[in-house]
This record gives C-alpha cells, structure tokens and sequence, in this order.
C-alpha cells in the first residue's frame, strides 16, 4: 500500500509516498481503507520536531492524526462492525506510529473509532474528525459555555475556528470572531454575530468575554485579561511561549487559561456525528489535495488565509 511518511524532521520536503506492506488487525483493532485524511496542527508540529519527545529520533514516521474510510477487516474480539462500514477516527497522538491515517490502510483500537455522519462525503468526513471533536471538547466540556454567553473565537477561520463558530451559535452563544476581514461573510453564514478583523483590532479595544477559544497561542495574557467576572479561556494553539502563558495564568484560579489534548474515543466521535447529522456542524474545506500531493497540503496549512480545511484525498469515493 501507498503511505506518506516523514523522513526528518524539518519542512514540507521531509514528507514522502512510501510503498509498505499493508497492516493486520489485532484482537481488538480494526482495519480501515482510507479515503481521505486532513492536515492538523499537531500533523505539522510532529513533522517539524516539536515533538521529538514523543515521536522520537527514528524514522520513518507516519503523519496523518485522522481518516474517514471504509472497514476492511475486524479482529476477533471486535464487536459492532463489519467490513463495509463507514467509519471516521484518528490514530492516538501520544504513540509512534511507522504509518497513520495519511495512508491507503491504517488499523486503528477499535475505542478509536465509530461509524461516520450519513450523508458525509469522506473528504467532508475527514475534515470535520479532530476540529470537530477540538471544538466541541474546548466549547462543551473545558469552558462549560452556556446559552446566551459571549463568546470569542481567535484564529476563526482555521478548521477548528469554524468548527467552534458553528457549535458556540448552535449552544446558544452570542459569537464574536477575529479572523481577516475578507472572511466576514463566511463566518457570518457560519453563526458568527460579530466578525472583527484580526489585522486591525486590538485585544484591549474588545470584550468582556464569558468564554475566549483561542487557536493561536499568542498574546494569551493580552486576551485573558478581555474575560469578564466568572469568564473561562482556553486555547488549542500549543507552543512553548503558550505554555508559559499558561503556567503563568494559575495565578487567576477559575479565570486561568486551559488547555487539552484533544484525543476523542468512540464515544466522543459518535457524538460529533449527531452534531454533524442534526445540521448544527457542516464541514468547511478549504482545499483537497490527492496523497501524493500531501506535502503542497502541509505547506498550504502553514501559510493560512483561507477558510476551512486542507484535506487529503487518499482513494476517491
């Protein structure tokens, strides 16, 4: 099978389409053909070194954190699917993994997976499993919002900015957005009450907020500081400048910066899919590219500037 693999560490250019032979499942896991994977923020970090404490030094890697695809073949203690269901999940982002999502097979726990939205395209699928299930942790179970509160989301139109526009609407929050300018309209179409540009306002000229979700990681001190009485931050944009924010922020006890590892089990996911199927979440794909073309993914993942997902599509549907 064709799997793109991270040969060193560094930019793009490390990635590379390698022939391996195809996996079995275990007792408890599940084999998957892929039909589409997306580029995620901790894709990019594995493959540029930040990382190396989990990954490691030996190479190949595989790259690819999620897939949606079709089940091929179950091992034996695996209940409640069969070959020919559509599926969506991730790989666990803690472990090594030789080939992963970004891959004609991947075999996957079957706790890491569940069955895929009805009516979902694979490469809609892809492209909603880790900024869905990011948003909606960060939203639901980390800043509890309730209906009715103001929220703000920073880095909007990212996967998981959009993903958070449309689940904060859905809860009942009254949006506000930072994101460029030229986005406005689609984040408004998304549930966005207010749409700011990032380019031209300040975190001292906006808020209070009763939740921030930040996917930047930069100036978390400026932001936190926009909460109001009560208000809870939390941020998905990882760095060590981030870290020490957030460190630093336990000072301010409830109001202190949070943040996760988003890591969703099958629970997780077929909850994400009832938000997908009842129409509170829709995909937003920015651009799909074919497997073999996944380093042109990577690099259009790192400049930004559009709205949604980069998806790979590894096996048309």
């Amino acid at each position: 099978m064709k799997a793109a693999r991270i040969t060193a560490y560094g930019t793009a250019d490390v990635l590379r389409i390698d022939e391996v032979e195809r996996p079995a499942p275990g007792a408890r896991e599940v084999l998957v053909s892929v039909e589409a994977s997306s580029v995620n923020g901790h894709d990019v970090i594995v493959r540029a070194g930040e990382l190396k404490i989990v990954s490691g030094r030996r190479f190949p890697l595989g790259v690819g954190l999620d897939f949606a695809g079709v089940v091929v073949e179950t091992g034996a203690e695996v209940e409640g699917l069969r070959a020919g269901d559509r599926v969506w999940g991730t790989v666990h982002p803690r472990e090594r993994h030789t080939t992963a999502g970004a891959a004609e097979y991947v075999v996957v726990p079957v706790d890491r997976l569940a069955p895929a939205p009805a009516g979902v395209s694979p490469t809609d699928a892809a492209s909603l499993v880790v900024a869905g299930a990011t948003a909606l942790q960060a939203l639901r179970d980390t800043a509890h919002l309730a209906s009715g509160e103001r929220v703000l989301v920073r880095g909007a139109a990212g996967g998981v900015g959009t993903a958070a526009v449309q689940l904060a609407h859905a809860m009942g929050g009254h949006v506000t957005t930072l994101a460029r300018d030229r986005h406005a309209d689609t984040l408004t179409a998304l549930g966005a009450d207010r749409v700011l540009d990032y380019g031209s306002t300040t975190s001292d000229e906006i808020g209070p907020f009763d939740v921030i979700v930040d996917t930047v990681g930069t100036e978390l001190h400026c932001y936190r500081s926009r909460l109001a009485k009560g208000g809870r931050m939390v941020t998905v944009g990882l760095s060590a400048p981030a870290l020490a924010a957030i460190a630093a922020s336990t000072v301010y006890g409830p109001r202190r910066i949070r943040t996760f590892s988003a890591n969703p089990d099958t629970a997780a996911l077929r909850d994400l899919a009832t938000h997908v199927t009842s129409g509170a979440l829709r995909p937003v794909v920015a651009d799909v590219y074919p497997l073999t073309d996944i380093a042109a993914a990577h690099r259009a993942f790192e400049r930004g500037g559009v709205v949604g997902k980069q998806v790979v599509e590894v096996a048309a549907s």
